[in-house]
């Protein structure tokens, strides 16, 4: 019985090109023919095709493009229009012989020619039986072989188990249906309408996504339930394959939708702002590219630029990283990294603003002007970086200032005090939450020229903690050598501070890390004398705080005699801000007589200084030498100034302890221990009973015990001490002495001359005795400071002893009473 014809089609995904023999639609035909027996032998021409295989009962459409092959097929067509196709092994010869086709075939019928405009023929095929060739025959003008008839073999094709394998079949040839849009809803007609198992295998064997390979592997198989379980292999992976391409569509869709509702939403949100006059996302990186480009900056700074604008432009601004990256190139944009002041060269004018704002310190200020010279004769800020040292008070932030204003350049002030996380100084990576760029970009970025008098405020009160250490930050910062290409850690590119003038401040340099202070040019700012603190207030501290409490100069005069009772009656200390404090307490008692109306004197004397402010802290007095002996006056450093401190022995009965105390350190204990040793060993030459040393206890204190004290620098001060104890001589008034001793006797020389020397001014003391090392030192103080002071340069203890000691013994001196000592007995 013939299988009913179906005007259905497929269309088919392997198609070639038209100049080879090719596969269209395929129309499921009748495959149950007799006209040809089983191991029947016949002669037929041979047509090879490309990228398809014809199955039994299958009807398709082939466009012939080789000249053999349309010659082939105009031949038979005038004949019985019979012919062989078998599928080419290898589809790139154009020209295939035996070796380049498959054995097994398909008899098909020509049912139609088609000749197109083009001059390409076309044909309608049926296919028939399949035949193996047995032997070629001719290969000229086109292919012939005698063929043999093969016949197929569907064994029990109503049992349940060939009727449970075709409907797996048509199962899984649905879900493909379904699963492929592309193939035509007409195919499920047709597969509901065939009923023939060997023909719905040979349908279904033509229709599935396979190669050439498979195809034929399916063609050549005899048994058909082998066929159909083959196919069936073929087809499920088919429905793997279209199950995951569909769920990757899915996604692919899902992720388009969003995007598109997401555009959509931004679409209509950029209306609404330009309709209220905001600015969007696009309106920001549109204007940061208008500012870019304006923008004077070095091209890898430009590059990066346009880099990181590329990226925001591409990110969702509801993205985290979205303000990160919108801050960062912010930051790009505002800092100076090309734009810088005009300095102003002008070494005359630059002096003339140094001692209108500072008085004295003169040999800090040549230091300034030297600096500023060659900075004018080089154009290069090449060199090494200032760092003023002194005591608080005495105008070492307010130099840096006055530095500014003579170069015509921006000022930034930084105080480092107490700063301890290293990102204060580099910043942070962008990563971090709040990252942001360190104090000095973020200074540079705030002044708008990359040429600033940068001051470091505090460099010795850095700290360290497990954050890191911001001394070690600032190496390179500080260094001539590294700073042109500074690389901030938020910033990521190198930005060049070898055009700022770095000014570092400190009251003390044992703080500092040593390769720290190594990078800088030490400049000591020394404390004022009374003459210059007499003149800082005339010229500046008395107009300041007078206008600061809106006063008139003829609210209130104040006479030297007037200021001179402030400084030292009130005041104890190298600078002048605790100065300032007081004269600002006048202007205020002032201020509030004005404002109520109330009468007042106007002359600030020294009897209307105490009446407003008080008793006096500091009594001279207690500064003036008495009649006692081991009473002897000190000079020390601190970072405060220089002051003056008492040494004070005492001797008792008892066993010959040593007694130090009043909170020394182990330096000064240890002048104490030396002065003593010098002492026993050169008793005699000082007329001292060596009895004394074993029978009685000495004691040495130094006033003030709350306060820390340690140095070399009162090593000949005790040895005067205790020497004038043990010989209860007289001690010259009015004099004061500092050096270290050794054992031997010998006067070293210390530090903080000037500071000593103005503590001793102040004091009213009018004699001292130095170190005959430290001349140089006191050379240096100007000679203004020096005038009324008679000083003496020692090389050895016995010079201080001949010049501290009177002959004299003093008033009630203390009888030395021994006891016998007892001979050891052997």
């Amino acid at each position: 019985m013939k299988e009913k014809r179906l005007k259905s089609t497929l269309v088919l995904s392997d198609i070639s090109d038209l100049e080879s023999d090719q596969l269209i639609p395929i129309i499921p035909g009748d495959d149950d023919d007799n006209e040809f027996e089983k191991d029947k032998e016949l002669d037929l021409p041979i047509l090879p095709i490309r990228n398809t295989v014809l199955f039994p009962g299958i009807v398709i459409p082939i466009t012939v493009g080789r000249q053999k092959s349309v010659k082939l097929v105009k031949k038979a067509y005038r004949g019985d229009k019979t012919i062989g196709v078998v599928a080419q092994s290898n589809s790139k010869n154009d020209d295939p012989d035996l070796e380049d086709i498959y054995k097994i075939g398909t008899i098909a019928k020509i049912l139609k020619l088609i000749v197109l405009p083009d001059g390409n023929t076309t044909i309608i095929i049926q296919g028939k039986s399949k035949f193996r060739i047995d032997q070629m025959l001719e290969t000229e003008p086109f292919l012939t072989a005698k063929i043999v008839v093969m016949k197929d073999s569907f064994s029990k094709p109503k049992s349940k188990e060939t009727k449970a394998l075709v409907q797996s079949l048509k199962d899984a040839a649905f879900k493909i249906l379904k699963l492929n849009p592309e193939i035509p809803q007409e195919a499920q007609v047709a597969l509901e309408n065939i009923n023939s198992p060997s023909f719905l295998t040979h349908f279904l064997s033509s229709n599935i996504n396979a190669d050439v390979r498979e195809k034929q592997s399916l063609l050549e198989l005899n048994n058909g339930r082998e066929r159909a379980t083959r196919l069936l292999e073929f087809m499920l992976r088919e429905i793997q394959l279209l199950e995951l391409k569909h769920e990757i569509q899915n996604k692919v869709h899902s992720d388009i939708d969003q995007q598109q509702r997401d555009y959509f939403l931004r679409q209509q949100m950029k209306v609404l702002q330009d309709e209220l006059g905001m600015e969007g996302p696009d309106q920001e990186i549109e204007a940061l590219k208008l500012r870019g480009e304006k923008k004077d900056w070095p091209l890898y700074v430009k590059a990066h630029f346009e880099k990181e604008l590329l990226k925001i432009s591409r990110m969702n601004p509801a993205a985290a990283e979205y303000p990160i990256v919108l801050n960062y190139c912010e930051l790009l944009l505002e800092l100076p990294w090309n734009e810088h002041s005009e300095d102003i060269f002008d070494l005359i004018r630059a002096q003339k603003i140094l001692d209108k704002d500072h008085y004295g310190l003169e040999k800090v200020k040549t230091r300034i002007i030297e600096y500023l010279a060659v900075l004018k004769l080089k154009n290069n800020l090449k060199g090494p970086i200032l760092c003023l040292y002194g005591p608080p008070g005495v105008g070492k932030t307010s130099l840096g200032k006055s530095i500014a204003e003579a170069l015509n350049r921006k000022y930034i002030r930084m105080s480092l005090g107490g700063v301890r996380d290293e990102a204060e100084i580099r910043g942070h990576r962008k990563t971090y939450v709040g990252a942001m760029p360190g104090r000095i970009l973020q200074s540079i970025k705030k002044v708008g020229t990359n040429n600033p008098v940068f001051i470091l405020d505090e460099i010795d009160k850095i700290g360290a903690d497990f954050r890191g250490d911001p001394s070690s930050a600032l190496l390179e910062v500080l260094d001539p050598e590294q700073n042109a290409t500074f690389l901030d850690n938020y910033l990521e590119l190198e930005f060049d501070l070898s055009k700022i003038l770095f000014i570092a401040t400190a009251n003390s340099l044992d703080t500092i890390h040593p390769a720290l202070r190594d990078r800088m040019e030490i400049i000591e700012v020394n404390g004022y004398t009374l003459e210059e603190k007499i003149e800082i207030s005339k010229k500046h501290l008395i107009p300041k705080q007078r206008k600061e409490h809106g006063l008139l100069a003829k609210n209130l005069n104040f006479d030297e005699a007037g200021i001179k009772k402030v400084i030292e009656g009130y005041t104890r200390e190298s600078g002048v801000r605790n100065l300032e404090r007081k004269i600002g307490a006048i202007c205020r008692n002032i201020a509030k007589s004005v404002a109520m109306e109330q009468a007042y004197k106007k002359k600030i004397s020294p009897a209307r200084v105490e009446e407003i402010l008080g008793s006096p802290v500091f009594d001279k007095e207690l500064y003036e030498n008495n009649e006692l002996p081991g009473v002897v006056t000190g000079l020390a450093w601190t970072s405060t100034g220089g002051e003056i401190l008492f040494i004070e022995s005492s001797l008792s009965k008892g066993r010959g302890q040593l007694v130090l105390s009043g909170q020394l350190g182990d330096v000064m204990k240890e002048s104490a221990t030396a002065a003593l040793s010098y002492l026993k060993a050169n008793a005699e030459t000082l007329g001292i009973d060596h009895k004394v040393f074993s029978q009685y206890d000495l004691h040495i204190h130094v006033p003030a015990g709350a306060v820390p004290k340690d140095g070399p620098s009162a090593g000949i001060t005790m040895f005067t001490s205790l020497a004038s104890i043990y010989t209860q001589r007289k001690i010259k008034s009015n004099l004061a002495m500092t050096g270290e001793i050794t054992l031997t006797g010998r006067v070293l020389p210390v530090g903080g001359i000037k500071e000593k020397l103005l503590a001793a001014r102040r004091a009213g003391i009018r004699e001292l005795i130095f170190c005959s090392r430290n001349q140089k030192d006191v050379e240096e103080v100007d000679d203004q400071y020096r005038k009324n002071l008679k000083i003496h340069f020692v090389d050895h203890v016995t010079e201080v002893l001949e010049i501290a000691l009177l002959k004299s013994k003093v008033n009630n001196p203390l009888k030395f009473e021994f006891k016998e000592e007892k001979s050891s007995k052997n």
